[in-house]
Order: C-alpha cells, then structure tokens, then sequence
C-alpha cells in the first residue's frame, strides 16, 4: 500500500473494530486480502468451469452472507475513509487461471476486499474482545479462521 494509504487502512481498522493497527501491519493485511482474493476466484473458477462457462461471473464467488453483510459495512465506512481507491490498487488481481473474469467481477474485487477487511477487523474483537494493538500471533489466529472457512 502506498504511504499516503497507510493513515486509512488505520482508520478503518479503528472504525470498524476499535483496533489500532500500525505501518507494520499494513503488509500482513495486503497479505491477507491478496491470498483470500485469490481463494475465493478459485473457487469461481470451479463454479465457472462447473457451468460450463470460461469466465468468472459475480455469482460464481462464494460471497457468504456474512461477508455480504461485512461488505455493506465497509460501503457505508468508506464514504468517509475512501479506502476503496487503495484497494484497487492493491495487487488484488488475480494470478493466471484457466478462465477469465468478467468486467462486472473485476469491478467487484475491491469491494470484495473492502468486505474482507471488515470482517478481518470483526475477527480480532471476537477472539479477543479487549484487544487494542494486535501482534503477529493474533494476525496468525486470525488468519487462521479465515483459512478454515475461506
């Protein structure tokens, strides 16, 4: 993420969760978004292939209601913190898969992430509800989670 993008991804943290994250979290956090993107057109790709089809579509993407409900979080806080913006440039892309994705999934993808840092952010209190500056090892517990269901 580019410096000037640091201070929002702060912010939203702070919103969404109360959670104070630092300049050094930031990396572990595209981290995060760039591999469960790539998990979830996986798991498109499969739909697609499945369908019979050779591109992606929006209802190919296994979108949970719970990371639907965290994408409207996200919506409603980005229109103060304009996190979107930096989210799309984020290699979010997707790595070569044997279909495409259509316009409307490319379209899709930051709000997608934007969805997955709400929930991210959500994770931290419900393992650990008095958190305020988390470390490597809840990072990990985190992702840990997101491993198992995503």
């Amino acid at each position: 993420m580019r410096p000037i993008g640091i201070p929002k991804a702060e912010r939203f943290f702070r919103e969404a969760a109360g959670i104070d994250i630092d300049k050094g979290d930031v990396k572990r956090y595209e981290d995060f978004i760039s591999s469960k993107i790539q998990d979830l057109l996986l798991r498109g790709e499969a739909n697609a292939r499945a369908n019979g089809r050779d591109i992606i579509q929006p209802f190919d993407l296994p979108i949970t209601k719970g990371l639907q409900e965290c994408i409207h979080v996200f919506e409603k806080l980005d229109k103060d913190i304009g996190l979107t913006h930096l989210l799309d440039a984020l290699p979010i892309r997707p790595q070569p898969f044997a279909v495409e994705l259509s316009d409307e999934t490319e379209g899709k993808l930051p709000v997608i992430a934007g969805g997955l840092s709400a929930a991210l952010a959500r994770s931290f209190k419900i393992i650990h509800p008095n958190l305020r500056n988390p470390q490597p090892e809840h990072w990990q517990l985190s992702f840990q989670v997101f491993d198992l269901l995503l």
